[in-house]
């Protein structure tokens, strides 16, 4: 598992995203595949995410997770969910110790995010599609409503897809520069006419800091080019592969 200094400073916070190894999954999801819907063995996945729940010292229960449909949705967690009653949403946030707020992820970014002083948590999932559509800035807000503060959250980009490997077509920049025109900053020129690559990290930290957040860390990894320690949708489907893992991200607040 991967671990960045800026949350492990703070006092109750323990957090790690997790890579693809050290699980019990074979083949396209060899091995710590912790995606329920990815069309592995249900219970390789479960025990996958004990595994890797584990090497935070948090029992399987802990685990709070959503159904992420690259929205704006951000769920409010004061409770593990009920059987059948996980919500549409990709961000949790909380000030209840001891859930720990899991994101699956295989090239979108994980965003994991803690108020220095508040015993407020949360952790987003963040694609193009949600970055654009505002989950950072929901995120945001509803960590605001239980009593954090932006300029004391610290904000950790996980492990994604890097800009060398995000090649895009040439409508892609549109949404991005409706919003603001300096983010032709994040587009680079790609070697096929009419493309371009994007720098995901690059966009959701100038992003998170526009929001107010001071402290933003980016983990420098990219999960399309690192097949030893990352799951990659782009990466599966360049190869025309037909499944995907996925890695786990968390963040909890000790009791």
């Amino acid at each position: 598992m991967i671990t960045l200094s800026a949350l492990n400073e703070i006092n109750r916070i323990r957090h790690a995203f997790l890579t693809r190894e050290g699980g019990v999954s074979e083949g396209l999801y060899a091995s710590l595949n912790c995606g329920a819907s990815s069309g592995d063995d249900p219970e390789r996945v479960m025990e996958n995410r004990n595994r890797g729940l584990a090497m935070l010292d948090l029992p399987p229960a802990a685990l709070v997770t959503v159904r992420q449909e690259h929205t704006a949705e951000v769920a409010v967690v004061e409770a593990p969910f009920a059987p059948g009653e996980t919500p549409r949403a990709d961000a949790l946030v909380t000030t209840s110790p001891g859930l720990a707020l899991g994101i699956v992820t295989a090239d979108c970014a994980p965003v994991l995010l803690a108020d220095r002083n508040r015993g407020v948590i949360g952790a987003a999932h963040a694609g193009w599609r949600g970055a654009v559509g505002g989950i950072l800035d929901n995120t945001l807000t509803a960590m605001e409503k239980l009593g954090a503060t932006r300029k004391t959250v610290v904000a950790a980009i996980g492990p994604c897809i890097g800009q060398r490997s995000y090649e895009v077509g040439s409508e892609f920049p549109a949404p991005f520069l409706a919003e603001d025109p300096a983010n032709a900053d994040f587009f680079a020129a790609a070697s096929r006419p009419g493309h371009h690559l994007f720098d995901l990290p690059g966009y959701l930290a100038r992003r998170l800091a526009r929001l107010g957040v001071v402290s933003v860390t980016r983990l420098p990894a990219d999960t399309c080019r690192d097949e030893s320690r990352f799951f990659s949708y782009r990466r599966a489907t360049l190869r025309g592969e037909s499944a995907y893992g996925r890695q786990l991200s968390v963040i909890v607040l000790d009791r």
